[in-house]
């Protein structure tokens, strides 16, 4: 009896995202926005084999952030794809805001808009018209939004570059509350899908690429862990067990009489 092999190519290295000649190949985005750490940002960039940096600034000067010098200093920065994100905004004008401090300041023209409300949570309507007065202005978009799909729509209509998708309250680690909604966007739009917020263990990161997710985003998880390094590996072992799964197209759900 003679077995078949087929060639297996192992593509957890191939972008999943272009933005002009830029190119996003690690599965797994760390945002650093809460560490008082240097050495720990290192560290976490560097077990989770991140290759996006994200800076931002507080336009309402509410809190601080750690100093790029220092984090230069600790880690070679020009080996990361450098985006903005305007986390700390609490309406459109300062998200609009910030993005134009990211620019003059560093040259950034690829943002990871969020557009939060007071309870921290996605105000889809002004993430619309946030949009569409950055594209106007040439930058480059991944917007967070709370899973609707007219929202979806809009924004991928509005050339936005990829998709990030609440899937539970940021830093409640409840992980995905709700697949339906955030299934039926990944299927339906043609960009990119981000599954993030709430991801509190390596079992959510793992079921939001099994769903097909471009990527994950983990943030507070990782802060927040007994052990940060050991839970950045597992998150970075979650990416490649559920991307691989979903890319190996699992059995289908059967039940015995």
């Amino acid at each position: 009896m003679t077995t078949q092999r087929t060639a297996f190519t192992d593509d957890r290295r191939e972008p999943w995202l272009r933005i002009g000649t830029r190119e996003f190949r690690s599965r797994l985005i760390v945002g650093i926005e809460q560490y008082d750490s240097v050495p720990v940002v290192r560290d976490v960039l560097t077990v989770t084999d991140a290759d996006i940096f994200i800076t931002t600034v507080d336009p309402d000067n509410r809190r601080s952030s750690l100093l790029l010098s220092d984090l230069d200093d600790a880690l070679d920065l020009d080996r990361f794809t450098w985006i903005g994100t305007t986390s700390f905004a609490r309406s459109k004008d300062s998200a609009l805001r910030t993005a134009e401090i990211l620019r003059d300041s560093w040259g950034i023209d690829i943002l990871k808009l969020d557009v939060r409300g007071h309870d921290n949570v996605p105000d889809n309507r002004q993430t619309i018209e946030a949009a569409h007065v950055l594209r106007e202005q040439g930058w480059s978009l991944l917007p967070f939004i709370l899973p609707d799909m007219e929202t979806a729509k809009a924004l991928e209509e509005a050339g936005c570059s990829a998709l990030r998708v609440m899937a539970a309250p940021v830093a409640s680690g409840r992980g995905i509350i709700d697949p339906g909604p955030i299934q039926q966007i990944i299927d339906a739009v043609s960009i990119p899908v981000v599954v993030e917020g709430g991801l509190g263990t390596a079992h959510h990161v793992a079921q939001a690429m099994g769903m097909g997710a471009a990527a994950t985003l983990v943030n507070t998880a990782l802060v927040r862990a007994k052990d940060p390094m050991k839970m950045a590996l597992a998150m970075k072992h979650a990416t490649t067990a559920g991307r691989c799964a979903y890319e190996s197209g699992p059995m289908e759900e059967t039940f015995a009489a």
